[in-house]
């Protein structure tokens, strides 16, 4: 495989659009944490509390997936940077780690989806708890 200048930059357009993606649900994340905030102070609801506990894990994490997803970016400059002196390896090497990064900052955004998900089954288990007869 030759490795040239094109390389890292293929990485350039993925990385913004993740960290697009990750600082859109973050704002999601936000809002409904002002929404629930409201809500919880009203009525005192356990689930609602539950549901708060969660979303601070959530975005805990998402902090974590945009700093890995930057540092990532970060990566892949030094590594276009380097390629401008003859460092080839290192360059290489550079990207490398671009690569190990993002692939952290996908594994923290998987996690995200999978706490979301069950976030929503709390929900919905509430749901149907209130609509037995």
């Amino acid at each position: 495989m030759e490795f040239n200048l094109t390389t890292p930059a293929l990485l350039f357009s993925a990385i913004s659009l993740l960290l697009l993606a990750f600082t859109n649900r973050f704002l999601a994340l936000a809002a409904l944490v002002r929404e629930l905030h409201s809500q919880y102070q009203q009525s005192k609801d356990n689930l609602i509390r539950l549901q708060i506990q969660s979303l601070r894990k959530r975005i805990a994490i998402i902090k974590y997936t945009q700093l890995l997803g930057a540092i990532s970016f970060l990566l892949c400059t030094i590594s276009m940077l380097i390629l401008f002196f003859p460092h080839l390896v290192l360059s290489e090497i550079f990207f490398g780690l671009a690569l190990v990064v993002l692939m952290g900052s996908l594994g923290l955004s998987i996690w995200e989806i999978y706490l979301s998900v069950e976030t929503l089954n709390m929900r919905l288990s509430d749901m149907e708890h209130d609509a037995e007869p």
